[in-house]
């Protein structure tokens, strides 16, 4: 099974299409919130690598990905300086925000959920560079298609470093859970469009 074939397995749901097309007539928009959820990303793993410094393993993982996420975020703002794109402002999507309301908060429960919606970000995202990538010019289908490899691995690493956390207790109804919440997620309208939004409503 190739790396974006498992991710499609995980995933509940695929893109909607509607999805789809309103990022092409937005590509400007989805350039910029794409910046911004490269820096979130980077961010999320440093502040996990404050808060867990009894796992080395997640230390190591987390120490790359989060090196690799800021080196995606140069190379988004590049391109947007290249097409003349101001980095404005732009306000955060409902869906990290809303898969965080659902992480416990007593350990190690807290770390197991985070590191599970850390892996639905990074396969969606994934899932979303691989569908818009053949619509996209040659620079930015390029560029989209050479994140697959990393993103992949960053939802494998974290999905990973979730089950260590358990120590050998099952997670799957911990991720049946935040897999029927982004399914409800990525299927219903949202008012504005951004990268991890639902279809435009």
């Amino acid at each position: 099974m190739s790396a974006l074939d498992d991710i499609h397995a995980f995933l509940p749901c695929p893109t909607p299409d509607s999805w789809i097309a309103a990022a092409l007539e937005h590509q400007d928009l989805l350039l910029i919130d794409h910046a911004n959820c490269e820096k979130k990303a980077a961010s999320t793993a440093l502040n996990l690598l404050y808060r867990y410094t009894d796992d080395f393993d997640l230390l190591n993982k987390l120490s790359r990905l989060a090196r690799e996420e800021m080196l995606h975020f140069e190379r988004v703002i590049a391109i947007m300086q290249q097409r003349g794109i101001a980095y404005g402002s732009l306000s955060a999507s409902r869906y990290a925000a809303r898969l965080h309301q659902d992480i416990r908060r007593r350990e190690p429960e807290r770390r197991i959920d985070t590191l599970i919606v850390g892996a639905l970000i990074e396969a969606r995202s994934c899932e979303r560079f691989a569908k818009l990538a053949p619509h996209l010019d040659d620079e930015l289908r390029t560029f989209y298609e050479s994140l697959l490899k990393s993103e992949s691995r960053h939802y494998r690493d974290y999905l990973v470093l979730a089950r260590n956390a358990a120590g050998g207790s099952l997670i799957d109804d911990r991720i049946d859970h935040f897999l029927t919440l982004e399914r409800e997620l990525i299927e219903s309208p949202d008012k504005e469009l951004r990268f991890h939004s639902g279809p435009p409503g």
